[in-house]
């Protein structure tokens, strides 16, 4: 286990250097003159030849260290934006994201050793947040200081810590976060922040990482990266004169004033809350090894105590919040004739433009129903006969659509036939084969989603595990739960437990609801391969339900 969070008031003795990192000792003599050597033609090859001019200044901003997304190893894809984890039949994280912080000087090497310790750790899913985003704003008589040299940005005064603070939070929960783009050049936030979702680890690296009491409670684990001050002070000016548009002078003039005082007396010293160092940074490959092996004995412990509650997706018998288009005689259509079309869908002799047509019907006839559920409120309207009639009007703000690809888009055109200019969203969620799990993999909200009532759409739905972390990325994006409507042509009753276990105040309306759902987590009878029957694509072997190979409805 991790040891647990040291208090800021308590500190304990410096651990010594990791042993197995630290290598054989080599004569002082030679390993100053080596350092002083090569220090020195560093810094040569950083001065500005004779007659140049100041390098022009490139736009750098805190983002720069997460972009892409995402971290290529030569064995697979790992995604650096995090998504939203697993959540149980209680619509509850099963598990809580594990937190590393990474502290150490200005230029020590935390975001490569960051990255080495992502790409060995070989988990999918990975947040990786900097504290260089959260510097504080700077007033106008700041601006015109930071602009001079004169702002020290080294001090934990710079930093937002109850923005920090919350982020985290929220990253452990496994809630969206907006994170503040940082610009070095001008100093400042920019308009647009990007968005973050938990993950399995997340890794927060800065300065002032272990800075804050409350910070260092969210931590799991604590790594200081101790790298000689020589070295960072060449990385610091390599980075700021070729990337920042600084020059050589205010650099070292920065360095001498805010820097180096800020790292004696405030980073240097939380080395000592510090689980693990790291000397040499990312060239202690040992180090990092036992980090990684540290990290994964933790996730196993904690996926062990969780992995009845992951997989648990079929809850007890509850009483639905469920609306049946062909239950409702007389509201949306006549039963027969709802059943006929959904008998006409199922048949397995059906052609293709058949399917579509009816299939379509049963859409409209599906979003006009729930369309009734939405708020109204009187208004009184003047007819073109100068008369006053009093009808109904839409109490809300907006209505939004958001499909499950890839069945689910197959709606959109029956939503926009009924509700002008809704605006509509997608997301794609699919099944990892090795885990058995649903993963996120792209999503795509309109703006201040928040206040909208949103039709959610998927056209079947079977255990109901796509359909739950749909509902929950729209929560982890304030959309109030009940303002969530899921609409499907066919459910299982297994998904509607599920789902209304979980979120008991989403409205769930449906066409038909089968009994059955097979060990293969089929619907049983079933309408068979919904899109592959509707684009005409060829069908997988088992003729599954799900969607774009494993989709678990």
């Amino acid at each position: 286990m991790a040891a647990p969070p040291a208090s800021a008031d308590a500190p304990r003795p410096v651990p010594p250097p990791l042993a197995a990192g630290d290598g054989p000792d080599r004569p002082e003599g030679k390993n100053e003159t080596t350092c002083e050597d090569r220090n020195a033609e560093s810094l040569d090859r950083l001065l500005p030849p004779v007659g140049a001019g100041r390098s022009p200044r490139k736009r750098t901003t805190s983002q720069c260290k997460s972009e892409p997304p995402l971290l290529r190893t030569s064995k697979r894809t790992i995604y650096t934006a995090g998504r939203p984890p697993w959540y149980n039949e209680h619509g509850t994280q099963s598990k809580e994201a594990f937190a590393i912080g990474l502290g150490g000087g200005s230029a020590s090497g935390k975001t490569t050793v960051a990255r080495m310790i992502i790409e060995a750790l070989d988990v999918p899913w990975v947040v990786l947040l900097s504290m260089d985003s959260f510097y504080k704003v700077l007033t106008r008589q700041q601006q015109e200081q930071a602009a001079h040299n004169n702002f020290n940005f080294d001090h934990p005064d710079a930093f937002d810590f109850d923005l920090i603070i919350s982020t985290l939070k929220k990253l452990k929960q496994g809630k969206s976060v907006k994170v503040p783009i940082y610009d070095f050049t001008t100093h400042s936030r920019k308009k647009d922040w990007k968005t973050l979702y938990g993950a399995n680890v997340i890794i927060f690296e800065g300065i002032m990482a272990f800075a804050d009491k409350t910070l260092l409670e969210l931590l799991d684990m604590k790594i200081f990266v101790d790298t000689d001050s020589d070295i960072r002070l060449v990385r610091r000016l390599r980075r700021d004169i070729s990337e920042r548009g600084r020059d050589i002078e205010g650099v070292i003039k920065q360095y001498n004033k805010f820097v180096k005082p800020a790292f004696d007396q405030y980073i240097q010293p939380t080395m000592r809350v510090a689980d693990i160092v790291v000397p040499r940074g990312s060239g202690n490959t040992v180090a990092i090894d036992l980090i990684v092996q540290h990290v994964h004995s933790q996730l196993e412990e904690v996926s062990s105590a969780a992995v009845s509650d992951t997989h648990s997706l079929v809850s007890p018998c509850h009483c639905c919040s469920v609306s049946s288009v062909s239950g409702h005689s007389g509201r949306a259509s006549c039963p027969s004739l709802t059943r006929r079309m959904t008998a006409t869908c199922r048949d397995r002799e059906t052609s293709r433009d058949e399917f579509i047509f009816y299939s379509k019907r049963l859409m409209r006839l599906l979003i006009e129903h729930a369309l009734s559920f939405l708020p109204f409120q009187d208004c009184v309207v003047q007819t073109p006969q100068g008369q006053d009639y009093a009808g109904k009007c839409y109490a809300g703000k907006q209505i939004t659509g958001v499909s499950i690809l890839r069945a689910g888009e197959t709606m959109e055109p029956a939503l926009r036939a009924v509700c002008k200019d809704v605006r509509i969203g997608t997301i794609l969620i699919q099944t990892n084969q090795l885990t058995g799990e649903p993963e996120l993999h792209y999503l795509r909200l309109p703006k201040d989603i928040s206040d909208d009532h949103v039709i959610l759409m998927d056209c079947t739905v079977s255990t109901g595990a796509a359909a739950m972390m749909a509902v929950r990325v729209l929560l982890d994006h304030d959309v109030p739960e009940d303002k969530i409507f899921l609409l499907s042509l066919l459910m299982a009753e297994m998904g509607v437990h599920s789902v209304a276990y979980a979120f008991p105040r989403v409205r769930i309306i449906t066409t038909a609801v089968d009994k059955r759902v097979n060990d293969l987590f089929r619907i049983i009878p079933g309408i068979g391969n919904f899109g592959d029957r509707y684009f005409g694509t060829d069908a997988v072997p088992d003729g599954s339900d799900d969607e774009e190979g494993g989709s678990t409805g």
